[in-house]
């Protein structure tokens, strides 16, 4: 059974800095494609950022958070990471980690929330 545990939300200040992980379970993780989404109140869940298999050295990023999140991948700890910087009110959501191949398996996500 392939599983997801996102951690490392939290609320912080604009213009703070957070760093999320998210640990799988229940398959060979190196070489799959990583995402890392998001879904505010009232919006639909929305790609922040992917990253490719093996050394991850391609990635992706939502125009609204490229140059402040960084996407990271750990495959010795079957993890994933997001470090957020700059953070900005716009942020605030709940935070889920995706497995390309297995788009319908979810976490539980993480709540970030930044205050004004």
């Amino acid at each position: 059974q392939v599983q997801l545990v996102e951690s490392g939300g939290a609320l912080v200040q604009a213009g703070g800095s957070l760093r999320l992980s998210c640990t799988a379970s229940g398959i060979v993780f190196a070489p799959v494609v990583m995402a890392w989404y998001r879904q505010a109140p009232g919006k639909q869940r929305e790609l922040a950022a992917r990253i490719e298999g093996g050394a991850g050295r391609n990635t992706y990023y939502l125009d609204s958070v490229d140059g402040r999140f960084t996407i990271s991948r750990d495959n010795a700890k079957r993890s994933i990471y997001l470090e957020m910087n700059s953070l900005k009110p716009e942020d605030t959501a709940l935070y889920y980690c995706n497995i390309d191949a297995l788009p319908d398996v979810w976490g539980q996500g993480t709540q970030v929330t930044v205050s004004s």
